[in-house]
């Protein structure tokens, strides 16, 4: 039975981008009401917009199977969890001046648009418990991916009398308590990313494979598109542009092209953003143009939403949810 939000939605988005919410929203329940399973690409900052909020219900009711994130959106889920006491909100940023944000430099707040990460309290706090995690696994010469890490601190229970929202508010607890397959492609471009290779440039840890690599990712992808594909069709539902969208929807050529493996093509496709096309933007491309990519066919349900998807995810999951 739809909720009051989902009922707001169908009655007044009737139109351009509004239309389009409706229109995705609806396939997306579509597409799993005919045993279908989605994949969800987490771009930008949404896990500092707190998308976790309405994220973690979605993993919860098993409305999302697989997750491609940048490792940004890792670690800043757990930032929020354990550190969202000493964030600052900055409402009026666009007016600071290069000495404000100087300023913030010197209290150690790393600002993401109108909202500042606490070093100390966010980045340091998880930094000493990852640390320990890494050191351990390479003191025992053994690799495991990154996403995995951060489910071997959250089940140890380390960090729980550190939490500072509610826990079901966290995408990242609600994955690892499914076991969710994550795939974080680029990792090394994130701040915990930095500080591994700070670790191993002062030989703290010593060996670079102690952290497996995108490549360990994409083959990781490929057994799992493999084995799910085989009797459900997956969808794909991207936040965003960038890796975090543009690795893992390669998968589907790379078996078919690369391995000669005959492979259902994506099964769904929505996209919401904001990237110019004609700029050349691959972000921003039309979703028609992957079907000469071999990642998604022609009569593919297909949705490109162009707007600022802080507010549009929360609204799609609400109306799966029937919220």
């Amino acid at each position: 039975m739809a909720g009051p939000i989902s009922n707001f939605i169908t009655h007044h988005f009737r139109h351009f981008n509004a239309a389009t919410l409706v229109d995705a929203a609806k396939a997306y329940k579509t597409h799993l009401d005919q045993d279908g399973k989605m994949f969800v690409t987490l771009a930008g900052a949404m896990s500092t917009a707190e998308l976790g909020v309405s994220l973690a219900e979605m993993i919860r009711q098993d409305k999302i199977h697989g997750i491609s994130c940048t490792g940004a959106n890792l670690e800043e889920d757990l930032y929020n969890l354990v550190a969202h006491d000493f964030y600052e909100r900055i409402p009026k940023y666009r007016d600071l001046t290069a000495q404000d944000e100087e300023n913030l430099l010197k209290r150690h707040l790393n600002r993401v648009t109108d909202t500042c990460i606490p070093e100390e309290e966010a980045i340091r706090r998880i930094e000493k418990s990852i640390l320990d995690e890494w050191q351990k696994a390479d003191q025992e010469k053994l690799s495991f991916l990154p996403h995995e890490y951060f489910y071997r601190i959250i089940r140890s229970g380390k960090l729980k009398s550190q939490y500072q929202i509610d826990p079901k508010h966290s995408w990242l607890v609600a994955a690892c308590e499914k076991d969710l397959p994550i795939f974080v492609p680029g990792w090394e471009d994130s701040t915990t990313g930095n500080i591994y290779a700070s670790k191993l440039l002062d030989e703290t840890i010593l060996h670079a494979t102690t952290v497996k690599s995108g490549i360990q990712y994409m083959v990781e992808l490929a057994k799992w598109y493999r084995e799910i594909s085989k009797k459900h069709s997956i969808g794909f539902f991207q936040i965003g542009g960038g890796i975090a969208g543009d690795f893992p929807i390669c998968v589907v050529p790379m078996l078919e092209q690369d391995l000669k493996e005959k492979t259902k093509l994506w099964g769904y496709f929505c996209q919401i953003g904001d990237s110019t096309t004609s700029y050349g933007s691959y972000s921003g491309a039309v979703p028609n143009e992957k079907i000469t990519w071999g990642k998604l066919g022609s009569k593919t349900p297909k949705f490109m939403i162009e707007s600022d998807a802080t507010i549009v995810a929360p609204l799609i999951f609400a109306f799966v949810l029937d919220q």
